[in-house]
């Protein structure tokens, strides 16, 4: 028997036997400080499909705005009982969902803040490279008015791609982000 390369032209779908962990789409931990919340939504294609097998990387600051990174110059006073990244694959309708708190405002590169965010990588079949966005949250609409790289898109209909609607349930908030590959409606990706 013989084995051949995986073919350069694409991605997976080997995602859940690499690289899912059970648990790492929980960031918390019994002592995270802020609002714990739910991140939860669906991957679609552009014929609205779902994506299943894809990867979610999550990244993002603490409540108090801080990132347990050394590149972060308030590193130090991160929470230590909050680990900042997570991952998920999502199942066979395209679901995904990720436990975490609410990010505090994160200093801007150059001075000023950035409303509250999540760094978000997908990857998927079909993909040559990770996608890259962000996740905003409706409760901040001051404070996304004048995030710089909202202000940056210029369509009002593309940057509600980024922002995250809630919904109470029981037992916490759980906020609505779903993701769109491409076409109409597609989600804002940033290029990095």
């Amino acid at each position: 028997m013989t084995s051949n390369p995986t073919a350069s032209q694409t991605i997976g779908p080997f995602f859940r036997i690499g690289l899912e962990r059970p648990g790492w789409s929980d960031l918390t931990q019994a002592r995270t400080r802020g609002v714990i919340i739910r991140i939860e939504g669906i991957v679609c294609d552009g014929d609205r499909a779902p994506v299943s097998e894809a990867l979610l990387e999550l990244w993002q600051a603490d409540a108090s705005g801080c990132f347990a990174h050394p590149d972060d110059t308030r590193s130090a006073a991160a929470d230590p009982h909050f680990r900042g990244f997570g991952r998920a694959c999502t199942d066979a309708q395209g679901r995904f969902a990720f436990r975490t708190v609410l990010p505090g405002i994160v200093a801007a590169p150059g001075g000023g803040s950035q409303a509250p965010h999540a760094n978000l990588s997908i990857f998927a079949r079909g993909l040559l490279k990770r996608l890259v966005t962000r996740i905003y949250f409706a409760d901040y609409a001051e404070q996304n008015a004048v995030d710089p790289l909202l202000a940056a898109i210029g369509d009002p209909a593309r940057r509600r791609t980024l922002i995250a609607e809630r919904g109470d349930v029981a037992g916490g908030s759980t906020y609505r982000f779903d993701i769109v590959l491409q076409g109409e409606g597609e989600t804002v990706f940033l290029d990095v």
